[in-house]
Order: structure tokens, then sequence, then C-alpha cells
């Protein structure tokens, strides 16, 4: 039974794409006798950061599942009818923000499909690298797409593995095909499945309840239906949830781990634990360390809300300065909000942000946020305080430069579009109009991370990718590789 609807809108034009997003949350739950739809509505909630494009829960009852998605956030896809009418013993639940897809309906998730095993649903966070390679070779042997997302690839190869395996098996088999990142929720009509690729790009995490079993890609989805943190999912490994407990299997290994530094910087709730590390923790000692290494003469520390915040906390206790909210965000800017007219544009921002005259007048400000992408928001920003009487403006980040993309799951995939790709540190201040840019060091960004660093991704700051990326193509040695034809 499927069923789709809601209102939608494209977040992305809102505010110009001067930060960036990466794609989905996901959450699925176990629970026989339990609300499980309800549940992961909630936990939807505390993972809505991750994706505001569109949302969707599935749910299964022993016989079947049942859907319904739409576009838009989590509170405008659902009514209480909605909730009420997804019955069932377990339940996965998703948020999109679209890399790999256009931001439509036919592309909101999870996925629905039929297989020789009956109704299953799939939902995804991350991207795969050899998209392109592998829907061509699957388009080849007369396989047929209803969307444009990455996802419905996996659906694909997991599906015709099932016809001569069992789950684990068969989720075993795509990965081998599989390039790039992926966190997986799957449900079948009777069990739960979790797999995150070998390389653990994208966070998965399993949690306890009284009586069943969650798994989200941030910790902070757990707390938020009352369950406790177990443990973070390993890279490669495929979890089997039913009546009898959580099973674990081995998929394919990688040479290495590769976790993206950005969850950690900028994406991830900064209430939530990733791979052993506290978000909000992680962040205030980037802004530490920051302050180590860059100290220019100032008054005050003022943080870009929300991105900057605890990074700027970190910043000012090194430095001994006064932290103060120069800037205030207006938080009822939301879905219905109007886009200015060209004529008007120049409003966008300050819609947003509204500098305190009281706080930044006749100081010298050390402006903390945690990361420069393409520049624009940012002299936005840099000449606000300046019109409010800053003295002086120094931009201090709590990350490198970004000079690479990403094909791992965040949306920029041109260097065309990275400031520091093609400008100097100098010609970007003399561009956003500050009286100094500092960035903080590669080192100084993995230090906090002690021997976890090596496992981290941070290709986008060194154009290091954790395997060749050139030709998109899969690197890992295929079970069955006349399935394909490759």
């Amino acid at each position: 039974m499927l069923r789709s609807g809601g209102a939608w809108w494209d977040r992305k034009k809102m505010w110009g794409k001067d930060k960036l997003r990466e794609e989905c949350g996901v959450f699925g739950i176990f629970a026989p006798g339990q609300d499980v739809a309800r549940l992961t509505y909630y936990a939807l909630y505390a993972l809505q950061h991750r994706g505001q494009e569109s949302a969707g829960i599935a749910v299964a009852d022993g016989r079947q599942v049942t859907l319904h998605k739409g576009m838009g956030l989590v509170p405008e896809v659902f009514r209480e009818e909605h909730l009420r009418s997804l019955r069932g013993l377990a339940a996965i639940g998703h948020v999109r923000y679209s890399t790999t897809g256009a931001s439509h309906p036919v592309n909101a998730q999870p996925l629905v499909f039929y297989c020789s095993q009956g109704m299953m649903g799939l939902a995804h966070n991350g991207n795969l690298s050899n998209a392109q390679f592998l829907r061509q070779k699957l388009l080849a042997t007369g396989a047929i797409f209803q969307t444009t997302t990455d996802s419905e690839i996996i659906v694909n190869l997991i599906a015709r593995f099932l016809e001569g395996e069992d789950f684990p098996a068969a989720a075993a088999s795509a990965m081998a095909y599989l390039e790039g990142a992926y966190s997986l929720v799957i449900l079948s009509e009777k069990r739960l499945y979790a797999v995150r690729d070998p390389y653990g790009f994208r966070p998965l995490c399993l949690g306890r309840l009284p009586e069943g079993w969650a798994v989200a890609s941030e910790s902070c989805a757990l707390d938020a239906i009352g369950a406790l943190f177990v443990r973070d999912i390993r890279p490669g490994e495929i979890l089997e949830i039913g009546p009898e407990g959580v099973v674990s299997h081995a998929g394919p290994a990688a040479p290495r781990f590769a976790h993206c530094v950005f969850e950690y910087i900028y994406f991830a709730r900064p209430d939530s634990i990733l791979d052993g590390f506290t978000v909000g923790q992680v962040r205030r000692e980037l802004g530490r360390q920051l302050a180590r290494e860059f100290r220019p003469p100032a008054d005050v520390v003022v943080p870009v809300p929300d991105s900057g915040v605890a990074a700027a906390h970190g910043y000012a206790e090194e430095a001994g300065l006064p932290l103060e909210e120069g800037l205030m965000k207006n938080r009822y800017v939301g879905r219905t909000f109007i886009q200015p007219s060209q004529e008007l544009r120049s409003l966008g921002v300050r819609l947003k942000l509204n500098p305190v005259r009281e706080v930044v007048a006749g100081k010298r400000v050390i402006l903390v946020d945690d990361s420069l992408v393409r520049g624009t928001t940012s002299a936005k920003i840099v000449r606000m305080l300046r019109e409010a009487g800053a003295a002086a403006v120094y931009y201090c980040l709590s990350s490198p430069p970004v000079i690479r993309p990403c094909y791992f799951g965040i949306d920029i995939s041109d260097e065309a579009e990275l400031i520091a790709a093609r400008s100097s540190r100098e010609e970007i201040r003399e561009k956003i109009g500050a009286d100094g840019l500092y960035y903080l060091s590669l080192e100084g960004l993995l230090r906090p991370f002690g021997e976890m660093a090596r496992h981290l991704c941070t290709a986008c700051f060194t154009g290091d990718y954790p395997f060749p990326v050139t030709n998109c193509r899969k690197t890992l040695t295929p079970h069955k590789p006349h399935l394909l034809g490759v």
C-alpha cells in the first residue's frame, strides 16, 4: 500500500548555497507492540537538520509494508491521521536533502518495492560515487528505474541478489558493487536491517528500547524516543534485528575507514555522539585550537549562529575574551517565507541575521564561523557588522579552506563553486571585506581526534580521497561479476 502527499518547496532556493549540505537522515525501529510510526516521527524531528526537502515513514506489520511520504518538513508531511493509520511491528523513516536526483516527490524516501521475498522498504543517507556507472550497467541488463536517485540502484541490486540468498548475504553481495557513502535502514515485512558502507563515511548507531531496538543517523534521535545509545554500527557491518534480538553480519571490508570530518564541523547536531566523540565538544575544542593559532587584537568574540556557536565558546575561553551575541538569528523564517524580489535581494541575509549594535559598535570583533564555501553570505555579514559600527572584523573559521568537491554525500561536485579553490586567502579577505581572515590548520582540525584522526575523510580540504574517484567505478571485488556484465 503506497500513499504520498504534502506540499513541497525547494529550500535551496531560499538562502542560496553558501553552506555545505549533505544528503539525509535515517531512522529505524523494531518494537512489536509499540507505536513504531509515532516513535519514528519523533526521531525524524530530531534528525530534521539533516534534510528538509521531504520526509517519509514506512511501517511493516508482518504481512505488508505501508508508506506515507511527501515534500516538506516532518510536521508538514504528517498529520495525526497518518500516524494512526501506520500500525506495525517495525518502521523506518527518512528526511532528505537531495544531492543525487532532483528534489521531487517521486524521489522522496523511504522507497518501497516488491521482490522475491515480499515487500521491502529502504532509506539511504549518503551518495554513491559510481552511481552513473551502475545505473548504465543495470539498464543494459533490463532494469527499470522509477526515480533518479542513487538509492534505487541499491534497491535494484539487493532485490536481484535476494532471488538466491537470504538478506544479509544479498546485502553483502550488493555492497561489493557499491562505491561511496551509504548508511541504510531496510525494512522487510517482519524484520529490520541496518547497513553501513565499508568506509563508514556517514554515521549510523544502534540504540536499545525497553522492548525493542532502534538505529539512527545520529544518537540525538535515540535520545528523542528514550532509547539508550548502545554503539556505533561498524563500517561494513550488516545488522539484522528481529524477535530474537540483534545479529551482526560482516560485509565487505575497505582498506581504511573514512568518517566524514564535516559531520563534526557542521552537519551533525552538537548533542550527538559519532564514533565515540560528542560533536559539541569537538567543535568547542576546534575553537580553542583556532585561538591558539590566531589571536588578532580584539575586544569581543561573536559567533555566526548557529553553526559557529560552539567553536566561538572555545575560542573565547582560550583567548580570555568575552563572548557576545552580536548577531541575532530570526528563528521564525521558515518555508512560507516569500523570497525578496531582485530589487530587495540585499535584504535576504538581514531578514535572517541582524547585528546587535550595542554589542559590536566601536569593538574589534572576532567573528567565528564553521566554514567558508562560496563567500557570498560571509561578505554580507561582515558588511552588516561594519554598518553597525564594528571597528574591525576578523573572520575566523574552525576548519581549513574547502578546496575540493565531495563525492560522498555533500552537495558540491564542482571546484568552481568553492571560493578557496580559485582565490588566495588575501583575495578572499578582500572579497568579503574583513580586516583579517583565519582558517584553522588541518593539523589543528585533526588534533582533538587523536588516533581516530587517521580514520577521517578530509578530502574536501586536501584532495586526498579514500579511493580514486576520477572514473567513479567500483574498486571492491564483486562477488558475482556476471550479474552486471563487468
